[in-house]
């Protein structure tokens, strides 16, 4: 990792440029390490949240509900502030020797907010709440793979994979995939009952949750504030003025136009954390004119990759190539060539296309990310020299998530990316998943997927890897033009972790459990 610290006024502001281990600001004069205290109610604004939200976590979609679940709930294993897998509920794990068959054993001493005691058929149906025909869950790509689950002995889960995965405990990682109690052989989460470190006392879906601090948490040495509120402030303005307002103690998506102004006041700390969160614009490939790659090809052409970084980011990003993995992770293909922002390659897949011209709509909205609608506009005055009629159409903020992605052809969509490579492809490129907000498919990068996930050489495995996201970046129906620095702020009296996780946004959406008032 490669950072940059320098001074804004009396504070301290560090802006990171690798996606794993990143590390926080400070107010000048304390140290990360400082004592810490458990105590008080630490209220969170954050820019998601729609009427639409459900305590599902298979239909877990934004920023407002995925800091809600880790909160609520624990999970099989999770993922460090360094990126690496972590013990959760089982507190080791593991694998034959062609990797197909997993051995969770669960620590002892677990139990849900009732009292009752975690147990291998609470992890078991858990599991099996995202798998099967019936199932709605995002999560169901990720776990399709599965042949059988079985409990040993009294803490142990055996998980059989149809072929081997080496990443396989990152997958127990992902957000949709809470360990919940039993009821009737299914997964009980209409009860909002986890084994996390907080208890939900009111959640009004696009509205605020609160919850209390779980006195019984397995862990010792976190959960650390008496409760958490979680507030959905969508609009910039909103979250700004309730952060300096001191009507809440942090917020995310901070306005970049503004974090000049913000970080001169000497109450607030802004955090800028680089990861594998991306902006991109989905295109319905199923549907004309996306189902000709030549269109695609001609519109990422037709985007000026560094002007968005430079006037949407103000520089918190990095371009992207139109593939969602991430520079600072493990396979990342630094040998592929960079899609440019050409006018005259995108006239000439037009004219491959059979069109001297071309006339799209582009849905946009600030739930999307701060700043869609005027991406969509420059994305507008550059495209329109390669031939290209682009117009932005502003779409509301509320339900967003469900009434425009993904259910228009063309849309403005953020992702927070995933910690292995398999994760990201498995939730979002696979043909068929729930999430393949491109609608695409392509049988060779299918095959790669199942040989990527099950190849066990670390060479071998990275040659796929390169060439699946040659395939995403050049047959793709997404375009992804920049990735995005997590840039969010907190009140002075919030301690935060030494190490920040870059997995997600603020510390990986597990502020509630890592941090506590200083």
């Amino acid at each position: 990792m490669t950072s940059l610290i320098k001074p804004i006024n009396r504070r301290r502001f560090m802006q990171t440029t690798a996606a794993v281990g990143a590390a926080v600001t400070l107010p000048l004069g304390s140290t990360a390490k400082a004592a810490r205290k458990k105590g008080g109610k630490l209220r969170v604004g954050v820019g998601h949240g729609s009427t639409t939200d459900s305590l599902d976590p298979g239909l877990a979609e934004n920023g407002f509900v995925i800091p809600m679940l880790f909160s609520m709930h624990s999970y099989v294993t999770e993922v460090g502030t360094d990126g690496s897998v972590q013990p959760g509920v089982a507190e080791s794990w593991e694998a034959s020797a062609d990797a197909a068959t997993w051995t969770f054993t669960l620590r002892k001493g677990v139990t849900f907010h009732n009292g009752k005691s975690v147990t291998p058929e609470d992890v078991i149906v858990s599991i099996n709440h995202h798998r099967g025909d019936d199932s709605t869950s995002a999560a169901k790509p990720l776990v399709a793979s599965i042949t059988d689950i079985r409990a040993e002995g009294s803490d142990k889960v055996v998980i059989s994979l149809e072929s081997g995965n080496a990443d396989f405990p990152y997958t127990m990682t992902d957000y949709h995939m809470p360990v919940m109690p039993a009821k009737d052989g299914k997964a009980d989460w209409a009860s909002a009952i986890g084994c996390g470190p907080y208890v939900m006392g009111r959640f009004q879906p696009g509205i605020g949750a609160e919850m209390d601090r779980n006195p019984n948490y397995w862990r010792s040495d976190s959960a650390f504030f008496d409760a958490i509120e979680i507030i959905a402030l969508v609009e910039f303005n909103a979250r700004t003025t309730a952060l300096i307002s001191g009507e809440v103690d942090v917020i995310d998506k901070l306005d970049l136009k503004t974090v000049g102004l913000m970080a001169r006041n000497q109450s607030l700390n802004i955090h800028s954390v680089a990861g594998t969160q991306h902006y991109t614009f989905a295109m319905s490939t199923d549907k004309a004119p996306y189902d000709d790659n030549n269109i695609r090809m001609a519109l990422k052409h037709g985007i000026n990759r560094q002007e968005l970084v430079d006037k949407i980011l103000f520089g918190y990003g990095s371009v992207g190539n139109d593939h969602p993995i991430g520079q600072g992770q493990r396979y990342f293909n630094k040998d592929l060539a960079q899609t440019t922002y050409d006018p005259d390659k995108s006239k000439w897949h037009l004219k491959q296309a059979g069109l001297d011209s071309i006339s799209v709509e582009l849905s946009a909205a600030d739930a999307a990310f701060g700043g869609a609608v005027d991406a969509a506009v420059l994305f507008q005055n550059s495209a329109r020299e390669g031939g290209i009629d682009l117009t932005p159409v502003r779409e509301p903020n509320d339900g967003y998530w469900a009434d425009v992605w993904m259910k228009k052809p063309f849309s403005a969509v953020y992702w927070g990316g995933r910690p292995v490579e398999d994760q990201m492809f498995s939730t979002a490129y696979q043909c068929g998943a729930a999430w393949n907000d491109s609608f695409w498919c392509n049988d060779r990068f299918e095959k790669l997927l199942v040989e990527g996930r099950a190849e066990l050489e670390d060479s071998k495995r990275q040659a796929i890897y390169y060439e699946m996201q040659e395939i995403v970046s050049r047959q793709g129906g997404v375009i992804i033009p920049m990735f995005a620095n997590y840039v969010f702020a907190t009140s002075d009296k919030v301690l935060t972790s030494e190490t920040m996780a870059s997995n997600w946004d603020m510390d990986g959406h597990r502020w509630a459990d890592r941090w506590s008032f200083a």
